[in-house]
């Protein structure tokens, strides 16, 4: 039988396999082979007990991607969620969140949840800064119900990470999808007594068919792994088009002064908040290489 691992625990595995949720230890060869399952590894389990819902891991399936923070398999994009507005959206720690899903060549889909604290104009103005992006954009209201169809749709037959700072909808948003989410994950809860591990461990919740939204504790904070700063404008999507204009080939668009993507921000057609958000990382990351 095969199944996908939404949640591991104390050494145990949850397994889901569609219809039931099995708990399950992995065998010891996987050890031996250091090979560790994580959770979205999809995995051919053993039942050895139908009605108690216990079994073993037989075999680990190939993975399409991995993450070393947080450590999880198989994730096919990243639904990044801020609020329109009460907090208003920290366009800094956003673009930070771009950066590294950029840098891990994940891709990123753009949720601003609250949106009935704001106008069409606001919308409009959150739209232009990520449209050269290339970023779908999708404006929600949990409160109203309204855009949750084109979440649900974005999600459809995908393994998704919430990203996000905390008071921005993100569970309203999961419970939407699904109310049982913070359902009883099996028996195995039961046994050991240890049934609500709720912000210190990766779990998927399964939202249908091949579609998994992942709970996650690695994604609340945000920071840079080891990277150069001039690494950093090759995760600015919308840098490319205008980097043929620049006079000097490896151009950082910092202190040159025929720089095409200077140029595109002070004629209006680059956002000022992106560029400068990219001047300030930029800035971090070369006073951290020299402390």
């Amino acid at each position: 039988m095969t199944g996908k691992i939404i949640k591991g625990i104390a050494g145990f595995y949850y397994v889901h396999t569609g219809k039931k949720v099995y708990a399950c230890k992995a065998k010891g060869g996987f050890r031996n082979q250091n090979r560790k399952p994580l959770v979205g590894d999809d995995v051919e389990i053993t039942v050895l007990d139908e009605t108690d819902a216990e079994g073993n891991i037989e075999n680990l399936l190939p993975r399409n991607s991995e993450l070393i923070r947080p450590a999880v398999a198989n994730i096919d994009q990243v639904m990044v969620v801020f609020a329109a507005a009460k907090p208003e959206p920290n366009f800094n720690l956003l673009d930070r969140y771009l950066v590294t899903m950029e840098r891990q060549e994940i891709p990123v889909i753009l949720c601003f949840n609250k949106v009935d604290l704001i106008d069409s104009d606001r919308q409009d103005f959150y739209r232009r800064i990520y449209a050269k992006s290339g970023y779908p954009v999708i404006f929600a209201s949990t409160y109203e119900r309204h855009g949750m169809d084109e979440v649900r749709a974005a999600l459809e037959g995908k393994t998704t990470a919430l990203a996000g700072p905390s008071g921005v909808g993100k569970s309203s948003i999961t419970n939407l999808l699904n109310p049982e989410a913070n359902m009883d994950t099996g028996v195995l809860s039961r046994k050991i007594d240890r049934g609500k591990h709720t912000t210190r461990h990766s779990q998927l919740i399964p939202l249908g068919t091949d579609t998994y939204l992942m709970d996650t504790p690695g994604f609340s904070s945000v920071y840079f792994f080891d990277m150069e700063a001039e690494e950093l404008k090759d995760y600015y999507r919308e840098f490319k088009e205008f980097e043929p204009y620049c006079k000097y080939g490896g151009c950082n668009h910092i202190g040159e002064k025929e720089c095409g993507v200077k140029q595109a921000v002070e004629k209006g057609e680059l956002a000022d908040s992106r560029y400068e958000n990219y001047r300030l990382f930029f800035e971090e990351l070369k006073t951290k290489k020299r402390y």
